[in-house]
């Protein structure tokens, strides 16, 4: 067990360092503001303070950890080896940032309650993080960091075993709409067929004749695909079901019907079902809750995750929500346009509630890559080599990728060409 000396234990700071030190490095961690304590323990240990002990290890705290609420950070990112830090600890620590500090300001989200520019639909956008402005979105930096503080264990404590951890896959299936043309209802259908008459669409209007008149498959029905590749791996993919109301933003099937209970049930025969939250349950509570007692009567298992449409987050809200209904994990977090760590990790954190100063019980799984975010590559190859790139920066820290794919980007259409492919380079990367 790791032994970590403080002039005051908050938590903050308790947080942060079983985040780096129990679910990335493996290493229980304890903490005392009694310097005898600290000295009669016999096994691993450090400090971390304003000054040194004696000649422990020893990390200069910022005050971050120290404070309440929010504040206007000063925060200068430098190159640090092959990756960057930031809160510059000066020259007697042994790690030239305090990187424990850097860690909680990425993992509660702080720079999320600061004022910023969203998009559109009210996301924060890749382009107003730290991590994009300074180059370091590509990098799991938390992980990294974590990887820096136990080789600077291991020289002072080298009789001590670490434990070590495994990459993994947790793959999710993004199903805003299970099926294009099925199960619409007839006034949708109607309508359908109309507007692609009206709009001179042919080409989609015989395709949904077809599909309709049992000639052919819908295009978005990808899923005895997609069993049978989960029939071939170990590891259980993650597929979230949109089924609230149809409005503006969700598109979706109704939950009433029998074609679309009985997929769902048959998905969850193989792999962990979620809710997909609809666009206005991120700010009804009821409609939320609705929600998932509606996907908890067709599953018959207790709810264990959500993720948001259209991937927005509403900080704090969103996350004391999912808290309130007792919903262990949350998989909205990550960018829809760029590959990256939004939160700087790729191993999975409880949430930080920065306005209550405490921690909660939401494990957070963020997804570092959407399949929308592989389009802006215009070759398969190119597509290939950047999925390559990205896995090979999880792969070095023995972290968890999360990618997100939909039902339909794995379908025939033309756009998402290749993109089976893609799905499978990643499911063959836990072999590679």
């Amino acid at each position: 067990m790791l032994l970590v000396y403080t002039h005051k234990i908050t938590p903050r700071l308790t947080y942060t360092f079983k985040h780096l030190c129990k679910r990335i490095l493996g290493i229980e961690v304890a903490f005392t503001s009694k310097i005898e304590d600290f000295i009669a323990h016999d096994s691993i240990k450090m400090s971390y303070t304003k000054q040194p002990l004696s000649n422990e290890i020893f990390v200069r705290s910022h005050s971050l950890l120290f404070e309440q609420g929010l504040s206007d950070l000063d925060i200068s990112v430098n190159q640090w080896d092959d990756t960057k830090g930031f809160f510059a600890t000066g020259e007697r620590s042994d790690l030239p940032y305090d990187i424990f500090a850097a860690s909680f300001y990425l993992l509660s989200r702080y720079e999320e309650y600061l004022p910023h520019v969203n998009d559109d639909y009210g996301r924060f956008l890749a382009s107003e993080s730290l991590a994009k402005k300074e180059g370091f979105l590509d990098e799991p930096v938390v992980d990294i960091w974590a990887y820096k503080l136990r080789d600077i264990l291991k020289e002072r404590f080298s009789d001590y075993q670490f434990p070590k951890r495994e990459y993994k896959i947790a793959p999710i299936i993004d199903i805003p709409s299970a099926y294009k043309y099925r199960y619409k209802g007839l006034l949708r259908t109607i309508g359908g067929i109309f507007g692609d008459i009206f709009r001179f669409k042919f080409k989609q209007f015989y395709e949904r004749s077809s599909v309709l008149l049992g000639f052919q498959k819908d295009p978005f029905d990808t899923f005895n695909w997609l069993i049978n590749r989960q029939k071939s791996i170990e590891f259980k993919f993650h597929v979230f079901f949109l089924i609230g109301d149809y409005s503006t933003y969700d598109k979706n099937i109704s939950i009433n019907k029998r074609g679309f209970i009985s997929l769902i049930k048959s998905i969850g025969d193989y792999c962990n079902i979620g809710l997909k939250a609809s666009y206005f349950a991120l700010d009804d509570f009821e409609i939320l809750k609705k929600e998932k007692q509606k996907l908890e009567q067709v599953t018959n298992v207790n709810l264990l995750a959500i993720r948001n449409s259209h991937s927005k987050l509403n900080l704090p809200f969103t996350y004391r929500n999912a808290v309130e209904l007792e919903i262990p994990q949350e998989h909205t977090m990550g960018y829809v346009n760029e590959l990256g760590f939004r939160a700087g990790t790729c191993t999975p954190f409880l949430f930080y509630d920065l306005d209550y100063e405490v921690q909660t019980p939401l494990q957070v799984h963020t997804y570092h890559c959407m399949d929308f975010a592989l389009l802006k590559y215009e070759s398969q190859l190119d597509k290939e080599q950047h999925l390559e790139r990205f896995i090979s920066n999880i792969k070095k820290v023995d972290g968890t990728f999360s990618p997100v794919f939909h039902n339909y980007s794995l379908g025939n259409d033309e756009k998402w060409n290749g993109f089976r492919e893609l799905f499978n380079l990643v499911l063959n990367s836990a072999n590679a």
